[in-house]
């Protein structure tokens, strides 16, 4: 979520709304961990949640992961020891975390609180048996911040931690592991943070002048090389080319290993022969079909955007400039279809770095004069002279969910959520309402007509990724209430709104009172049977119960009109709540 830090630098259970995170009551208790907790969980009830609806799922006997010993922190030198004291200094003084979207009090509370590694361990099958398909592991990233913040903290500045569970016939082993990035490598050696956190660490011309003054110094002393990379690798993940990659806007994809028995490895920073010399988006798109991956990159420099693509062995072609994007847009995610590439510029921007520093604020604000618009550009163009625009007032895209060719290619269909209040992204992200819509573009006349699918808070939605780039029929989103909670799942047909405009939630499974999820991922049945249904296979997905401190894997039969659970795997610790999750199969892996 932060691909302005790269260039800035070298230049769901029914769920009685909580406290919004980022601004509870004054007089309510807050819950926050250091980095170095215990590996047991909270002390947990004997009542599990009630996952099934008028089922109860009895509880096992309490198990924990084997013992470790914490390593000993390193010996700091004696500039690095200078470096953390005028930290301190600035962070205690000049800027202490003014607001609660970057106070750690409120930040990294509950089950935001960060984890320790966790070396493979086995997880015990509570309910329901693990359906083969399910052979592979399925991965979440998330941010985990190996040490606690000393100042000022926003929940996208955390070092991406993976959350790894493999399952081979029908056992699972739950593995944690942070993606060790330059950054983590640096700031682990030193034993302190050394990068700053740009989502918030300039707030003002006095405290961006006081860090940036002491990152020059850590630079010029030979602490760190910006070069080397600053990115967390904290957002999501990606599989093509052969290699599984750890992704984070701000940096170079991470490409990762995990072995037969769950360990996690990070093999390295992953440059594509030397032709991806800059950050890449953390949302690439897999074509099913071709294995082609399609992606692009922004930032505050012109070019604004880069669209470039992979093809099925990993090979980056030339990148592709688009000029005609003027102006610094926050571009987080794109779609395609089997002709086009889609892309957004919301108002929702990258504020200059010098208003900025001057300012304050964060590095990314809402600009409501700024008008909307989409802009599509043939998947394989090799300039921008065929790229067209569209204004679309209103339309803030944030994350797509698929997008289709119709007539012939002179209509194009994207499905995505349209974030309402996007001046809250940033420091309110419990005000954000996302109303998922159904977007047609007539290339040829240029007229674009909307219709809203569903009135509930959706985002973070997914298809059967067989069907991306291709028009499919349902969709499965997770239900922020809210957000950035995930207070349980909903399946919709987007086939309902082509005859009325009634809601096209076709099922729905709710978490329970203060039980919250993560992104739903589908997974199918049997993905080599062509005569399959869309809908024919399992949703899966961490679930962490706030009463008990307990977390579960969960899969849900995609099928059903309540989205059944037919499995349950108890987690030996808890899973914080992180961004996005990929399920990799196991003939995949083996290739890696």
């Amino acid at each position: 979520m932060d691909a302005f830090s790269s260039s800035f630098l070298s230049s769901t259970y029914i769920l009685a709304p909580s406290p919004p995170l980022a601004t509870p009551p004054s007089h309510a208790h807050h819950r926050i961990s250091a980095v170095r907790i215990e590996e047991r969980p909270p002390t947990i009830s004997t009542n599990p949640p009630n996952y099934k609806q008028n089922t109860k799922i009895p509880t096992p006997r309490k198990s924990s992961p084997p013992p470790r010993q914490s390593p000993s922190p390193p010996q700091q030198t004696f500039p690095a020891t200078l470096f953390t004291a005028l930290d301190n200094i600035v962070n205690t003084y000049i800027d202490p975390p003014s607001k609660p979207s970057v106070d750690p009090k409120f930040t990294l509370s509950d089950n935001f609180a960060p984890v320790d590694e966790l070396p493979p361990t086995e997880c015990e099958v509570i309910h329901g048996v693990l359906p083969p398909c399910l052979d592979g592991a399925y991965i979440r990233n998330g941010p985990n911040p190996q040490f606690l913040p000393r100042g000022p903290y926003h929940l996208f500045d955390g070092d991406g931690m993976l959350h790894a569970l493999k399952i081979s016939n029908g056992r699972a082993t739950l593995c944690s592991r942070y993606v060790k990035t330059y950054k983590y490598l640096v700031e682990h050696a030193t034993g302190s943070q050394v990068i700053p956190n740009v989502f918030s660490g300039f707030n003002g011309v006095t405290a961006a002048a006081a860090r940036g003054a002491v990152t020059a110094a850590r630079m010029i002393t030979g602490q760190f090389n910006p070069t080397n990379g600053i990115g967390n690798a904290n957002t999501s993940l990606a599989f093509f080319g052969n290699r599984l990659f750890a992704l984070g806007e701000s940096d170079l994809p991470y490409a990762i290993k995990i072995s037969e028995d769950g360990e996690i490895t990070t093999v390295g920073r992953h440059d594509f022969d030397g032709k991806l010399n800059m950050s890449m988006t953390a949302h690439p798109k897999i074509d099913p079909n071709t294995g082609e991956a399609f992606a692009f990159r922004y930032g505050p420099m012109p070019p604004y955007l880069t669209f470039f693509r992979f093809d099925s062995e990993g090979n980056k072609s030339q990148d592709v400039p688009i000029f005609s994007m003027q102006t610094p847009s926050f571009l987080h995610d794109f779609a395609i279809s089997q002709k086009y590439a889609i892309f957004t510029e919301i108002q929702l921007g990258m504020n200059n770095p010098v208003d900025m520093i001057f300012n304050g604020g964060p590095p990314v604000g809402a600009n409501p004069e700024k008008v909307p618009r989409i802009g599509i550009i043939p998947r394989y163009a090799k300039d921008e002279s065929e790229m067209k625009w569209f204004d679309v007032p209103g339309f803030n895209l944030m994350h797509a969910i698929n997008a289709w060719d119709e007539d012939g290619g002179d209509t194009v269909v994207m499905v995505a959520p349209n974030i309402m209040s996007v001046e809250h992204t940033m420091e309110r992200m419990d005000l954000i309402h996302a109303v998922v819509e159904k977007v047609k573009i007539d290339v040829k006349t240029g007229i674009v007509s909307r219709f809203p699918l569903s009135s509930r808070n959706l985002d973070f939605a997914v298809v059967n990724s067989s069907y991306l780039g291709q028009k499919n029929r349902y969709v499965y989103a997770a239900v922020g209430d809210p957000m950035p909670k995930i207070c349980g799942v909903v399946k919709l047909d987007v086939t309902v709104s082509d005859n009325d405009r009634r809601d096209c939630i076709v099922a729905s499974r709710m978490f329970g009172p203060k039980c919250f999820g993560g992104e739903p991922f589908f997974v199918a049945r049997d993905p080599k049977n062509p005569e399959a249904g869309e809908d024919d296979g399992y949703i899966v997905s961490y679930v962490h119960d706030e009463n008990t401190g307990e977390s579960r894997f969960i899969v849900m039969d995609a099928k059903s009109p309540d989205l059944e659970i037919v499995a349950a795997v108890k987690l030996p610790r808890r899973v914080p709540y992180g961004f996005h999750g990929l399920f990799v199969k196991q003939s995949e892996l083996n290739n890696l």
